[in-house]
């Protein structure tokens, strides 16, 4: 009689599925609590230095710089969802198994793990110099979805993969065809972990700063009263320069000589950076759950 089965044999299962369960409750433990730790300071560390004239929208604050920050993540995320979600799908749905694809997960992995700089020198060397232009919020949005695509193309992959082969077998029974099935089930069965792919591009686009010091530049001239796109002051022109939080909290970190209050305002800057992210995952998982109860039917 094997031994996995006698009544010692199954206590000390038992024993190691606890030992086990405890400990990865530990391990996951440890990082919420560091990440708590971590988010709480900047953010304590933020308001404790907030000072109203600290958020100006002119050269003294940091206004300009905030709607930088969502308006390149905005600009980011319109350029790699549909790219990411669609290679997704292809890679998932109608890509057999051959070289070409083999190929193509290969660069997706090896693209994921480019150093930021390395594609903001691309970004540099493409959306600037060969289109003859200056650096432009476009320009540094279009660096920042080459560092999302990955993530996005990914997620959406193994999420349409693992989800149960009755799926889509069963909307196709009903006279679906294959696209049909694909966007009208699929997707909204695995919508909730495509956010969590969206969420990680957004805070890429958050916090990076490396991509976008060679693609967006490090100014900001915003006329509030100028809503004429073509404009170089509009604050929606797409093709003007913008520094944004991560890049102001860079430099305010690196010549903080130049401003006597250059550590409070980094710190401010930190704390809003970390809030928005927060914000910007809270407000995602909120409307996944609702989009998951309207397609449950509660």
């Amino acid at each position: 009689m094997n031994s996995t089965y006698t009544p010692e044999g199954i206590r000390k299962a038992k024993s190691i599925d606890k030992f086990m369960t405890g400990l990865l409750y530990c391990v996951g433990g440890f990082f919420l609590g560091l990440l708590i730790l971590l988010a709480g300071y900047i953010i304590i560390k933020g308001l404790m230095d907030l000072n109203v004239s600290y958020l100006a929208f002119d050269k003294t604050g940091v206004g300009n710089q905030l709607f930088n920050t969502i308006y390149l993540v905005v600009l980011s995320l319109i350029i790699s969802v549909p790219i990411g979600i669609g290679a997704g799908i292809y890679l998932a749905e109608y890509a057999g198994d051959n070289k070409l694809t083999k190929a193509i997960r290969i660069s997706i992995e090896s693209l994921s793990s480019l150093p930021s700089i390395v594609v903001g020198l691309f970004g540099y060397l493409v959306f600037i110099l060969m289109t003859g232009m200056q650096w432009n919020l476009f320009a540094g949005a279009l660096a920042v979805s080459i560092l999302s695509l990955p993530a996005i193309t990914t997620t959406t992959e193994d999420a349409i993969r693992s989800l149960p082969p009755s799926y889509k077998q069963g909307s196709m029974a009903l006279g679906a065809t294959h696209w049909k099935a694909i966007t009208s089930v699929l997707l909204p069965a695995c919508l909730s972990r495509i956010i969590t792919g969206v969420i990680l591009a957004a805070g890429r686009g958050f916090g990076e700063a490396a991509a976008l010091l060679y693609t967006a530049g490090q100014s900001t001239i915003i006329n509030w009263s100028n809503w004429n796109l073509s404009s170089v002051t509009c604050p929606l022109n797409p093709f003007r320069s913008g520094e944004t939080l991560s890049l102001h909290l860079w430099v305010l970190r690196t010549e903080g000589a130049l401003n006597p209050n250059a550590t409070e305002i980094a710190n401010v800057c930190a704390g809003i950076l970390v809030l928005i992210t927060l914000i910007f995952s809270l407000t995602a998982r909120m409307l996944t759950r609702r989009i998951d109860k309207k397609n449950s039917g509660e």
